[in-house]
């Protein structure tokens, strides 16, 4: 890299010490390069230079050019205020200032040419513009100028500290005359020259001060192309070398235990979409390489059992096979359906928690080593060091998302040879997205739910609508069913206007007496064991109500339950209301969704609770919901902010680039895989830039 670029920005001009801490702390800014790299996020149209005599009211803004010809301060004290008068040639406009006058005053030269940018008003039948932009026409024209300027994003400290959007761009301007001569390609030239793009000097010099609208597109679309370019091509290179790196075990035969389940314990007929995975995992187990595949499905879609049917494969070819789960609800749910799924057939199953206690441990580490454990279900007490499997063949990752890179890490090191991996979501992730975040991955889909299973009827109730609503709860209970109730929040928020448990609870039980409904009550601050004896009294009926948090929006599995009531609906996103209907609908009777909101309604929200009552469909609504909200809020990432951090592109709205860029760098790879010829040095040295940035969920599935 060009040590130009590294330099600290406390030594760029205009900026200093106090405003470099700024720019580290509020923005993270350390560098140069860091500083090139902040791009404007809109940018304001000052192409067009209006003469007085053409000022109208319509206006929003205007620019002006002239001279100030007189100037007088009026008022007294804590009221004054200071008028200029400006022409033009074309006709008169006041200028006036109620603050920062005795700068003003001091800094203004009658009969000097100025540019002057402002919002035209009428006040006693004649235009003015208060607080107008102003600045010499001298200076203006001896700067790096543009008919659109652009504007930055800044944070309240910030302008505090005289660091404002006017500011940055000046910084920037001095930053592009210093570094201007030093910016180092980062493409290419084949790349450059093939798919016509501008080259970087001109591309980021016309991202913060355009030539013109045009060439502002062609620069944002240069900087889209390299940001998503390397991305791919990191991924797709992890991807190759993984494979060359790595000898996948093979399973080659189907034996006992597959066969017996199949045909004796497997009760009813697969999906096609089940069959068309299980030969894609069948593949990779044949192929020699590890496997490393996501597996994306709607709730109830069947992922557990592709995830078993392949697992009885490693089993019949010698090995031992795991599933992590995020949760201990999770794991003791998979241990039940599982163990259910195997009833008479010699495969050994155990499990592995938080809560297992020290004899019983013992036990099963010894038990694991000697290879009598078949499949080890549990959740992060995986990774311990001491659990030590004989022969780990098959990992599969439930819910993964959940999981960080190092701990999924940890499960490789189980065997010297990685294992087959497996990771499942029961978040539909758009495919654009997907493609971002798990490139490296080979990605199968489950886009068809078991037969016989009724779509969840969803619909929209406002509070006032709250006495209807128990009534057919009740009508519910009465047919033998049982009911969900989520709320957003545990206690009453002083900044969030939204339903919340702990007052919902007491309605809930004056409209439902608890001595002839029950009522189940979970939520994260509860103990452990606390939670899992109220979700096991409505897993096996006792109670008829479950009022909870979000804590059950993965993980519970009760046939029985039919309706899903969400209080608040608009203050979750649309891929956690999806999660959360879910939960019901895994029945052969009619289940229904009820999505409960306020009267007023923002845009985003209006639009979510529409897509929620009009599609069933989770890739339909995970898309939505990107273009909503935007990556880092989708699949559990808006908790540690998005892995892969974009500067300019955006998933949602840059999907056909990212699909072209992805082409381009299967092609190379394809023909120079190590990056060795020498027209291909710059990738391989951006690459090696990349790496040293922050590890991401891509480094390791």
């Amino acid at each position: 890299m060009n040590d130009v670029l590294n330099k600290e920005v406390k030594f760029l001009k205009g900026v200093g010490p106090v405003k470099a801490e700024l720019f580290n702390k509020e923005l993270q800014i350390f560098t140069y390069k860091d500083l090139i790299n902040y791009y404007p996020y809109k940018y304001i149209d000052k192409s067009k230079f209006y003469n007085i005599s053409d000022i109208s009211t319509n206006l929003i803004h205007i620019q002006l050019k002239g001279k100030i010809i007189s100037a007088t301060e009026t008022g007294e004290k804590y009221k004054k205020r200071y008028n200029a008068l400006f022409t033009d040639g074309t006709g008169f406009i006041e200028l006036v200032w109620f603050k920062g006058i005795k700068w003003i005053k001091e800094s203004i030269v009658l009969q000097k040419e100025y540019i002057v940018y402002g919002k035209p008003i009428i006040f006693n039948n004649k235009y003015s513009i208060a607080h107008p932009e102003i600045e010499e026409l001298e200076k203006y024209d001896s700067k790096i100028n543009s008919s659109l300027e652009p504007a930055y994003n800044t944070t309240e400290k910030m302008k505090n500290g005289f660091l404002n959007s006017k500011t940055i761009l000046k910084i920037q301007q001095n930053l592009l005359k210093t570094i201007y001569n030093d910016i180092w390609e980062t493409l290419p030239a084949y790349l450059v020259e093939k798919h016509n793009l501008l080259n970087l000097k001109n591309a980021l010099l016309n991202i913060h001060f355009p030539k013109d609208a045009e060439t502002l597109k062609k620069a944002e679309y240069r900087l889209k192309f390299d940001e998503l370019f390397y991305i791919q091509l990191k991924l797709l290179r992890i991807k190759k070398v993984r494979t060359q790196k790595y000898n996948g075990f093979v399973f080659s035969k189907i034996g006992n235990s597959f066969n017996k389940f199949f045909k004796t314990n497997l009760q009813f007929e697969l999906t096609e979409a089940q069959k068309r995975v299980i030969k894609e995992i069948r593949k990779d187990f044949n192929s020699g390489k590890q496997m490393n595949r996501l597996l994306q499905g709607d709730v109830g879609s069947g992922k557990t059992l592709v995830a078993l049917m392949t697992m009885l494969i490693a089993i019949d070819n010698g090995f031992q096979t795991a599933i992590m789960a995020p949760t201990e609800i999770l794991a003791n749910q998979h241990f039940v359906v599982i163990s259910e799924f195997l009833k008479g057939i010699d495969v050994k199953i155990a499990i592995l928690t938080g809560s297992s206690k020290s004899k019983a441990r013992k036990q099963l580490h010894n038990d694991l080593e000697n290879g009598e454990i078949d499949i080890l279900i549990g959740t992060h007490a995986l990774i311990e060091d001491k659990v030590i499997f004989k022969k780990l063949g098959y990992v599969v990752i439930d819910e993964q998302h959940r999981f960080g890179v190092a701990q999924r890490a940890k499960m490789w090191a189980k065997n010297i040879n990685p294992p087959h991996i497996l990771v499942m979501t029961a978040t539909p992730i758009p495919r654009t997205l997907a493609m971002t975040l798990y490139g490296d991955l080979d990605v199968s889909v489950i886009d068809q739910l078991p037969p016989g299973r009724k779509n969840i009827k969803t619909l929209h109730k406002f509070d006032s609508q709250r006495l209807p609503l128990f009534k057919f709860l009740k009508d519910e209970i009465a047919k033998g069913r049982q009911i969900y109730i989520v709320y957003p929040l545990i206690s009453e928020s002083e900044t969030l206007d939204y339903k919340y448990l702990e007052d919902g609870l007491e309605s809930i039980i004056r409209a439902f007496p608890q001595e002839q409904y029950g009522i189940s009550v979970v939520h994260g601050k509860m103990k452990a064991e606390e939670k899992d004896k109220a979700m096991q009294f409505f897993v096996k009926g006792i109670t008829k109500i479950m009022v909870a948090t979000t804590v059950i929006e993965v993980g519970v599995n009760v046939p029985n339950a039919s309706v899903m009531v969400i209080e608040s609906a608009e203050r979750f996103g649309l891929s956690q209301l999806h999660q959360l209907r879910g939960r019901v609908g895994r029945g052969a009777e009619q289940s229904y969704c009820v999505l409960m909101t306020g009267n007023k309604l923002s845009k985003d929200a209006r639009k979510r609770i529409e897509t929620m009552v009009r599609s069933s469909d989770g890739f339909e609504i995970s898309e939505v919901d990107l273009k909503l909200r935007g990556p880092g809020a989708l699949d559990g990432t808006q908790q540690s902010g998005m892995p892969i951090e974009l500067k300019i592109a955006n998933i949602a709205k840059d999907g056909q680039i990212i699909e072209y860029v992805r082409t381009i760098a299967e092609k190379i790879l394809d023909n120079d895989p190590q990056l060795a010829e020498s027209f291909n040095a710059i990738l391989k040295n951006e690459l090696i830039e990349k790496n040293k940035e922050k590890l991401t969920w891509n480094n390791i599935s």
